[in-house]
């Protein structure tokens, strides 16, 4: 992969993250201070990013992948996109905006695998030329939360001016992309190959069935994090909260690069442990600070997000793949993605979105009863922690580092 490719792919990636961080962050704090929605209104609004992940694979393996051009259909989606962002824009009640969010993450989620196919056309070795192409969307993420928060734009609708305009961006950009065809044109194809349901096979085994129902579980208290960490910031009085939320992404980046040191000593088990362990911690850590004396407490809360995400969905990317034989792979990494972003996150969304519904307090200085609400996730981590310490059981063998 020349310079001029690995440059053109590297700005997509920065790109259609930023177009994510732009709105995905602080979309809450828009809905909830400026449209006044409810809590369970804002936990719907983003379910609909699950669902879509959903039934994204389906429009992916049987439409994209045997049809039209990777490049193409990323373009387009992202015009789309686009000009459902500008609607959104333009509409303040929950029944125009939930289709329109609903019709965008539909576009949306689509365009990240497409991003990974050209990519993945290009490079002779992914496993080593990908990740420092990838690490550019998480620039592009940590780059949209500075600039929203430079802006003071948190809950305004600017926000979503700023999505849409930039997708439009990405829209014309990716017509500029190298060629990508289909990759399994004229192929039969079938809903499970789409899903990845052979893998469900590997669910017979105790330790595997445990980590994806695991998996599952800790998406609830996830949700909680994703959907109303900037509304929680912003409502106690943090200035620039979506620009210092994006030390949890520079954390990220930090871990991702230790990880292999760690899970030589680790293991699996110990390694997704800690990972729930640091769920658990970040939620006391924001259910018992403050924004004076105990600010130092939100802000390890969002430090933490490095192992709170490394350490568990990478290492159980990473245990996943370690069990799925070669002909399973990637149906494999499918099927958890599909437990996780798709199953987990949409219970989640509703859940969390409840929770902070029942924790309301009209006309209040501070609306929301904040250490109630981040105490039910941490319990739920907890619950999830004994859990899965009691019932996994790891072989020598899955302790399998990743490359460096």
């Amino acid at each position: 992969m020349n310079l001029k490719i690995r440059s053109q792919l590297s700005f997509m990636m920065f790109v259609e993250y930023f177009v994510w961080g732009s709105w995905y962050v602080t979309m809450g704090t828009y809905l909830t201070q400026t449209l006044k929605f409810d809590g369970l209104q804002v936990g719907s609004a983003y379910g609909a990013l699950s669902i879509s992940a959903i039934i994204s694979p389906f429009f992916v393996g049987m439409v994209a992948d045997r049809f039209f051009a990777a490049e193409r259909v990323l373009g387009i989606l992202h015009i789309i996109g686009g000009i459902l962002m500008y609607l959104i824009s333009t509409v303040s009640s929950f029944e125009s905006f939930y289709p329109l969010i609903f019709a965008y993450t539909l576009c949306y989620m689509p365009t990240l695998a497409l991003t990974n196919a050209v990519c993945f056309h290009q490079m002779k070795d992914p496993s080593q030329e990908f990740p420092n192409v990838r690490v550019f969307g998480t620039v592009g993420w940590i780059v949209a939360g500075l600039v929203l928060g430079f802006l003071k734009v948190e809950a305004s609708v600017t926000q979503m001016l700023i999505t849409s305009g930039m997708s439009f961006f990405m829209g014309i950009y990716a017509f500029t992309l190298p060629h990508t065809p289909p990759k399994k044109k004229g192929e039969k194809v079938t809903v499970s190959d789409v899903l990845g349901l052979e893998a469900l096979a590997l669910m017979k085994q105790t330790s595997f069935a445990v980590v994806v129902i695991a998996s599952i579980l800790i998406c609830i208290p996830l949700s909680f994090y994703y959907n109303f960490t900037n509304l929680f910031l912003n409502e106690v009085g943090m200035e620039n909260a979506a620009g210092k939320m994006t030390m949890g992404q520079a954390s990220e980046f930090f871990f991702m690069l230790v990880m292999p040191f760690f899970f030589i000593r680790l293991g699996v088990k110990k390694m997704i442990m800690f990972g729930m362990a640091a769920w658990t911690l970040r939620y006391l850590l924001f259910a018992f600070g403050n924004i004076d004396t105990g600010i130092w407490m939100f802000y390890l809360g969002i430090i933490l997000h490095g192992i709170c995400y490394d350490f568990f969905f990478v290492t159980g990317q990473i245990y996943v793949d370690n069990k799925a034989p070669a002909h399973l792979k990637s149906a494999a990494q499918g099927m958890i993605t599909l437990a996780t972003y798709g199953i987990g996150m949409l219970i989640g969304s509703y859940v969390s979105g409840e929770i902070v519904k029942q924790n309301t307090v009209a006309d209040a200085a501070i609306p929301h009863l904040w250490q109630q609400i981040w105490i039910v996730p941490a319990i739920l981590a907890l619950g999830v922690l004994i859990l899965f310490t009691f019932v996994f059981r790891e072989e020598k063998s899955e302790v399998t580092a990743p490359a460096s």
